[in-house]
């Protein structure tokens, strides 16, 4: 990953997106995402506290989102967010990693990157909205 990952100052999907995962991923059924940083959703789903609401925003998620952000959990971060990938499978930026930047004024990756510096698995948060 480049010095240069703006993943690494973005931080818009951890403040965009609910990150919903399945329940056994939280440290109290034997996974590993601290269960005091979830919300129960339903019987089968958590969330990551503060992104189940009008305004989300990741609890595990330290600093501004187009500044500098890194997420407080992120070896132990649910499954959702690891899948999370900004670039699609042709190279592209992603849909709602496009969204949750735009939110925040941010330009779209392809903007910025040269296709070579294009993070190709940077994961850190996940989609809901």
């Amino acid at each position: 990953m480049s010095v240069n990952n703006p993943c690494l100052t973005c931080g818009a999907c951890c403040a965009f997106f609910r990150v919903s995962f399945y329940w056994a991923e939280a440290d109290d059924a034997g996974g590993t995402v601290p269960v005091q940083l979830t919300e129960q959703v339903n019987a089968h789903l958590r969330c990551m506290s503060g992104t189940n609401q009008q305004s989300p925003r990741c609890r595990a998620l330290e600093g501004t989102p187009g500044e500098k952000v890194s997420c407080t959990i992120y070896h132990l971060r649910p499954g959702t967010c690891q899948a999370f990938d900004p670039i699609d499978e042709q190279g592209l930026p992603n849909d709602a990693c496009r969204r949750a930047r735009a939110h925040y004024g941010l330009a779209p990756l392809d903007t910025i990157l040269p296709p070579t510096e294009v993070p190709a698995a940077h994961n850190q948060g996940t989609i809901a909205r």
